[in-house]
């Protein structure tokens, strides 16, 4: 969550989405077609917003090399003959995130980036991106939305809670979507199989080798399950590639299948690695970190715990607290110095078309000594009902916080804990959080697995994140001279 969250505010997620969806009912071109300059427009719109959702973008050499890798990449698509047409950026995200919109705009996540071990399956994943832009996806994917709710192409982000297609829903759901960082469209498998398929194409024109599509996304697999492992989830599903890009366990067979036989071996995997050493890894302090269950944020100097059984996101925007007992966020709005008022425009903005959705009450209360105040809605929800919690926080004169959360109607509000664990930290506490950096190491004689995960600044699964960083199986072991990544803590 930045320092800065004025900027953008739930609501302002609606228009965004639908430009990543391609805004147009026009005739889709082909996978052959070159970028129209309608496309083009539209992604020149729209890319300082993804920017800004996303972290902003990075810069330096390592924001150069992915720059590079990308634009030699895209040109293999016919989009665009030249590098200039293509605009590749590196965001500040500490998700596993990459996405390409019409017009020649092609992001990917620093946090993906460390997942990668070669430059081929860095090529591989935004020639992925690019594929999804050049068989024109998004349209088509617009094209479906616009006969149907846009829910169902959004989707949700995990929680139990069925939000249904009031105007409520959609706008509690595009809230709590941006919060995620889920504002990609989602695509079919057949879409899926199609870009892995272009981005393998786009590999073997420049030399790539192209099982480096089959490769990544097994990295992705593995990454999946341990997040789903370590946050408690029955499933590795969600959070994915964005949430947009399903299954990816699914398809490394495919994928290695379909790089069969096909021309290129470059992977370039030395130069990649040296090329990303001292990558910022996971939350940037500037946002807040998220340890454990607890979130900090030495900027904003506050901290708050999730409860038990419930995992946290983080972005640029907005912290999202998940779980089968319900979904919440931590973000903020303008405030004028008023906590009565502040709640209830954040019910009014809430409701969407349900202009008229207020708390039936509204308390105020101190919470560790800060002011603050709390209202609770219950909304109609298709056949059932859910609680809408609005739960904010005075921390200066002209500064507030908010909890959004919704929980099943009636039932005890899993949040209750979480919104009584806001509290101020010390600028001695600030002082302590320290980023996590990605760190390439060459392996000496008589190094291990173990002993090298024991590096990793982590306190807990050493051995299960270290051999999923370096795309590494159960059974694989090290040998001298080979590099390596480790994650560990400096500035």
């Amino acid at each position: 969550m930045a320092k800065h969250l004025r900027r953008i505010l739930i609501a302002g997620s609606a228009p965004l989405a639908l430009a990543l969806s391609g805004c147009t009912g026009a005739p889709v071109p082909s996978a052959s077609t070159p970028i129209t300059t309608n496309e083009a427009q539209q992604g020149a719109e729209y890319h300082p917003q993804l920017l800004a959702q996303f972290g902003g973008a990075m810069s330096g050499s390592q924001a150069q090399y992915v720059e590079q890798v990308g634009k030699n990449i895209a040109v293999q698509s016919g989009l665009g003959a030249a590098r200039e047409n293509f605009t590749v950026s590196l965001l500040n995200s500490p998700v596993n995130n990459a996405f390409a919109v019409p017009g020649g705009y092609i992001y990917s996540t620093r946090q993906l980036v460390t997942l990668m071990n070669n430059e081929a399956e860095l090529a591989g994943v935004l020639g992925h991106e690019v594929g999804h832009v050049a068989a024109r996806h998004s349209q088509r994917r617009q094209q479906t939305a616009q006969r149907n709710s846009i829910l169902g192409v959004l989707g949700a982000i995990g929680s139990s809670i069925l939000l249904g297609d009031s105007g409520l829903g959609e706008t509690l759901s595009r809230g709590f979507l941006q919060g995620s960082q889920l504002l990609t469209l989602s695509f079919s498998r057949s879409q899926e199989t199609q870009a892995d398929d272009l981005g393998i194409q786009y590999l073997t024109r420049a030399g790539y080798d192209p099982r480096a599509m089959g490769t990544v996304l097994a990295s992705l697999a593995a990454q999946n399950a341990l997040d789903a492992q370590l946050q408690g989830r029955a499933d590795a599903s969600v959070p994915e590639w964005a949430s947009t890009h399903p299954d990816p366990a699914s398809r490394v067979q495919r994928a290695l299948s379909a790089a069969q036989g096909l021309p290129g071996s470059v992977t370039n995997r030395d130069t990649f690695l040296q090329r990303i050493d001292g990558l910022l890894y996971g939350d940037d302090p500037a946002q807040g970190v998220i340890e454990g269950s607890t979130f900090i944020h030495p900027e904003l100097r506050l901290s708050f715990t999730a409860p038990q059984g419930f995992y946290m996101v983080n972005s640029a925007t907005a912290v999202s607290i998940n779980g089968q007992g319900g979904q919440a966020q931590l973000t903020l709005a303008p405030y004028a110095g008023d906590l009565d008022s502040y709640v209830r425009q954040q019910f009014t903005k809430l409701g969407g078309q349900n202009a008229n959705l207020a708390p039936q009450s509204l308390e105020r209360t101190t919470v560790n000594g800060i002011r603050a105040a709390y209202g609770q809605a219950r909304v109609n929800n298709g056949n059932s009902q859910v609680d809408v919690t609005i739960f904010a926080y005075e921390f200066a004169g002209d500064r507030a916080y908010h909890f959004a959360a919704i929980t099943p109607a009636g039932q005890v509000n899993p949040f209750a804990s979480m919104f009584r664990s806001m509290r101020r930290i010390s600028a001695n506490e600030a002082a302590q959080v320290i980023p996590r950096r990605l760190q390439v190491v060459t392996v000496q004689r008589g190094d291990t697995v173990a002993g090298l995960a024991r590096r990793m600044a982590y306190d807990s699964a050493q051995v299960e994140r270290f051999r999923v960083l370096n795309g590494l199986g159960a059974s694989d072991q090290l040998t001298a001279g080979q590099r390596v990544k480790i994650v560990v803590r400096g500035r």
